[in-house]
């Protein structure tokens, strides 16, 4: 039986991660399984450079997209995953080895998910979390200083230069194509509620026939 595959995406600061961070709270390793596009960018030596020579994380090449979908792939097929932590070329964070676990719900979450093709059509409901510029300029800058170890100066020159022309090209056109747009300019309750009761009813169909064929794509 195919695993229901939920993918969230949106714009840098918008709050994806805390949004499955919540969600993830709610649900067993052995409900839901998480893998987050972040764990694939590639090493800072092979990602591309702008005309300053500063290097570019926000562009789909920035990503193994084709690791992300194998292993999305096996986790589709009951096979565990794992995966060395990407740390953002944070050099005083020592790096972990993760695991994912196949479970009858896999969200696979990051900001190219629509965009890269293969795994949007793999996807049976798209959650799109959405946020104002202003706001997410400052959950970046919070982010990167405190977790990545990076310089405000570098943080304020990649968000105009790199985030937001990656958002109005990679990321905001996709968002028309989300079955769910969670606003969270505040709280993003609602919306999370919303997607824990899909969930959690996709689940309880699923205990009470014993397992039920996927006929959730065709409908």
């Amino acid at each position: 039986m195919k695993p229901l595959i939920i993918g969230v995406t949106g714009g840098s600061g918008s709050g994806k991660t805390s949004f499955i961070k919540q969600l993830k709270r709610s649900f067993t390793k052995d409900e839901v399984s998480i893998i987050s596009q972040d764990d694939y960018y590639k090493p800072k030596e092979e990602q591309q450079r702008d005309i300053r020579g500063v290097v570019n994380f926000d562009l789909p090449t920035s990503i193994y997209k084709d690791d992300l979908l194998e292993d999305l792939q096996e986790l589709c097929q009951g096979k565990t995953v794992s995966r060395q932590e990407y740390t953002f070329n944070n050099d005083l964070k020592e790096p972990a080895i993760l695991t994912f676990h196949p479970a009858p719900v896999i969200i696979v979450e990051g900001l190219f998910i629509l965009y890269y093709y293969q795994i949007r059509e793999q996807l049976d409901l798209k959650v799109f979390v959405d946020a104002k510029e202003s706001l997410k300029i400052i959950r970046r800058i919070k982010r990167d200083r405190i977790e990545r170890n990076y310089p405000l100066d570098d943080v304020l020159y990649r968000y105009e230069h790199h985030v937001m022309p990656a958002f109005e090209q990679f990321i905001k056109p996709f968002a028309p194509t989300a079955d769910i747009v969670v606003n969270n300019n505040s709280v993003f309750e609602k919306g999370l509620q919303m997607v824990k009761g899909f969930i959690r009813n996709y689940l309880d169909e699923l205990n009470r026939e014993g397992g039920i064929t996927y006929r959730l794509r065709e409908e």
